[in-house]
């Protein structure tokens, strides 16, 4: 019959029973499982046998405070429903598996002390990077924070990995891994612009975030180059979910503003825009062209087909774990940045062209 420890308020068996039942010490019973140190292969036949007559568990974070057992790293970010982050975490589960890593994931809310609770407990935990996805309120609070976390993290031989947030001060011990939010948002407008349109409406993101600034700027950006004024009040923003793209455009619609095409900050917020359009009978791209940005996987199953901006969200990830752990303690900060483009599909048409069909 199985002895359990009547010390443990769930019945289940401790190192100490191990041991107890093996003839050895607690000790030797780490090291065994630990597989770092020698050990006789009779004791270890003893310890092994005592494993699986009591059913033991190692506790993983007593594995993990002690360096030994799987090696694990954390993925961090606000809203674990957005398709760009669902994917961006996916390339990051995959490389970790690959390099023989545990990925643990973390969904804050956008609670910042949730966030925080979680990093303390990776760095308890030895946790080999910490990366943290998403756009930010680039404030000194924000950097001061973040370098905080930085320092705290590479005092235990920890990695904070920023992907999509703002950069931190020369020096900081952190990875920094962008893409071309601002060129890509530039090239999509310009597009429109190359199209004719000249009144193009704008759904935006929070003004406080980063990303949402980036892209925007690209916008105006693309006005300038091309001669044109942007009309401000073309310029309305909310969220980067659907629900905003749907209540931003039966608000410009309701509001008389008058358009021809559509840029959305992302594309959910353009699935949102492209059903507020067809509830008020119009036709994409006949009347409004309309364009995202992001391409997840379902933009090119809309009807039409979603014009976007590619963003390699997976190879983001991957390149996420790879960075950190191949990093060297002589390269205190990297700052990477991956490329962007246009995707044209059906949902864009040139002034006139969709008049005349």
């Amino acid at each position: 019959m199985t002895r359990k420890s009547n010390g443990d308020a769930g019945g289940r068996s401790t190192i100490r029973d191990v041991a107890a039942r093996a003839g050895v010490s607690a000790s030797t019973v780490s090291r065994v499982l630990g597989g770092e140190y020698p050990v006789s292969t009779a004791t270890r036949t003893r310890v092994m046998r005592a494993v699986r007559e009591l059913d033991y568990v190692a506790d993983a974070r007593a594995k993990a405070i002690a360096g030994v057992g799987t090696p694990t790293l954390a993925f961090v970010l606000d809203d674990i429903t957005g398709p760009s982050f669902a994917h961006m975490a996916h390339g990051v589960e995959r490389e970790a598996t690959r390099l023989g890593h545990l990925c643990l994931v973390c969904s804050t809310d956008g609670d910042t002390d949730h966030e925080l609770e979680f990093i303390e407990t990776m760095r308890a935990q030895r946790a080999a990077a910490v990366i943290l996805v998403g756009g930010a309120a680039d404030t000194a609070e924000y950097r001061a924070r973040m370098s905080r976390i930085a320092d705290s993290l590479a005092s235990a031989g920890s990695r904070l990995v920023l992907c999509g947030r703002p950069p931190l001060d020369p020096g900081t011990p952190v990875t920094v891994i962008e893409y071309d939010n601002e060129s890509g948002a530039y090239a999509l407008c310009a597009h429109l612009l190359a199209q004719g349109h000249r009144r193009v409406l704008f759904l935006g993101g929070k003004p406080e975030n980063t990303t949402a600034q980036g892209r925007e700027r690209g916008y105006l950006a693309a006005h300038r180059a091309h001669g044109v004024d942007p009309d401000p009040k073309l310029r309305l923003s909310a969220d980067f979910t659907r629900d905003a793209g749907h209540r931003l455009m039966r608000q410009a619609l309701s509001q008389g503003l008058e358009f021809t095409a559509v840029m959305a900050s992302t594309d959910m917020v353009a699935a949102g825009a492209l059903t507020a359009l067809h509830e008020a009978g119009l036709s994409v791209p006949d009347d409004v062209s309309l364009a995202g940005y992001d391409d997840i996987p379902f933009a090119r199953d809309l009807y039409p087909a979603l014009t976007t901006v590619h963003v390699p969200y997976e190879e983001l990830g991957r390149l996420a774990v790879r960075t950190a752990l191949s990093r060297t303690p002589d390269t205190p900060d990297e700052h990477l940045l991956l490329g962007t483009h246009v995707v044209v599909r059906g949902s864009v048409a040139a002034v006139g062209e969709a008049a005349g069909r």
